[in-house]
């Protein structure tokens, strides 16, 4: 996508977003042509659905097609089905007394101008660690929910339409986004409760900041965070009544500041006209060659040039350190002498037909990385703080 068009595109988001409608130029630029390229992005982004609004602000027939349209109420009907089963659990912990925050897309939905615009593919909640048995159980037990597989840090539950509901009993993943693991293990020290409830509670909108930021500087590491995030950036900027300074004093502590400026500035380019500089406009290629979740290419030169080079990379990769190994395998925090068990585990289950064809693909990237992009990644990389 050229330069005309990717600007057409972020036009359109911020006449979805912001009501600010698109200028002469660009709605001389936005031609039939140019819709299935926009669309095309659009998906790769799964903003679809701010796209085809936009399109319909702007006064645009496109926007009025049955086939984008089905988009919007697509959008509308996953917003419905995500809120109907938050509302239901949100009740269930309540009952049950257990303390807990909705995070990511459960909050920022409140910013948008229709919460259905805020698209997710699951609900994420923090709870302590030690209620973690007892919020399944109540939830399998009262929702008829299926617990399915999860991470170091969360468990994974299905509704029974299918909805995903991820039980986070800790925000901390080491060694990635700088020092944000010294804020994140924090969280319960930033909260109060939700208006009326007694154990529903939101984090301070610094430390929501905070994670949001540190979130996107994650999956930026890992191939690339998408344009959603930097949506939902801008419109946190719009707040009023925020303390900006203690948004930035967190960020200084997690070592996350000069990749937010970098951020915010972005975000200024693309909703406000700001003019772009070099490091905007490689930061820009990265992420709208990365998609929703980034691209293996991306997260490839960016460990390659910070592991220091090819080989140490993928000594990293099937050697993983032991602050890494106890996260995947908890039971290595009260028996790190089971770490070389854990090893082997964790390579007989690179075996499985899934993740073997994932690591070999892994494996060719690395092996034939243009050396061009691993330099451009990570003079990238130390351009925005990370």
């Amino acid at each position: 996508m050229d330069f005309g068009h990717t600007r057409l595109f972020f036009a359109l988001l911020r006449c979805a977003v912001g009501g600010r409608p698109l200028d002469e130029a660009e709605r001389a630029s936005l031609s039939e042509e140019a819709i299935p390229s926009l669309m095309e992005l659009a998906e790769g982004h799964d903003v679809a659905n701010i796209l085809v609004l936009g399109l319909q602000q702007s006064g645009h027939a496109a926007g009025e097609s049955p086939d984008l349209k089905k988009r919007m109420l697509k959008a509308v009907f996953r917003f419905e089905q995500l809120n109907y089963e938050l509302e239901r659990v949100c009740r269930a912990l309540e009952d049950a007394e257990i303390p807990f925050i909705p995070l990511k897309g459960a909050v920022l939905r409140r910013y948008y101008p229709e919460a259905w615009m805020r698209t997710s593919s699951d609900i994420d909640i923090l709870i302590h660690r030690k209620d973690l048995k007892r919020a399944a159980a109540q939830l399998e037990a009262r929702l008829q929910y299926t617990k399915k597989g999860g991470t170091p840090h969360d468990i994974s539950l299905y509704s029974p339409n299918g909805t995903h509901i991820e039980l986070h009993f800790d925000l901390v993943e080491e060694n990635r986004a700088n020092d944000a693991a010294s804020i994140l293990r924090t969280a319960w020290e930033h909260t109060v409760l939700h208006g009326e409830c007694r154990f529903r509670y939101d984090t301070s909108d610094a430390f929501f900041y905070f994670y949001h930021i540190a979130h996107m500087a994650k999956h930026f590491e890992n191939g690339g965070c998408g344009v959603r995030p930097f949506i939902d950036l801008w419109l946190l900027e719009q707040l009023k009544d925020v303390s900006l300074e203690e948004r930035d004093a967190l960020l200084e502590q997690g070592g996350l500041l000069v990749f937010a400026n970098a951020a915010r500035k972005l975000c200024r380019i693309w909703f406000e006209g700001a003019e772009a500089d070099d490091i905007s406009v490689n930061m820009q290629n990265y992420l709208l060659h990365g998609g929703v979740y980034g691209t293996v290419d991306n997260r490839v030169a960016l460990q390659q040039k910070k592991k220091g080079g090819n080989v140490r990379y993928l000594l990293s990769r099937i050697f993983v350190p032991y602050p890494l190994l106890k996260m995947q395998y908890p039971i290595l925090q009260r028996h790190p002498w089971l770490s070389p068990l854990m090893q082997m585990r964790r390579w007989c289950n690179l075996l499985k037909p899934g993740r073997a064809k994932r690591a070999r693909r892994e494996l060719a990237i690395s092996g034939n990385l243009d050396p061009r992009l691993r330099e451009e990644a990570a003079e990238l990389r130390r351009q925005i703080g990370l």
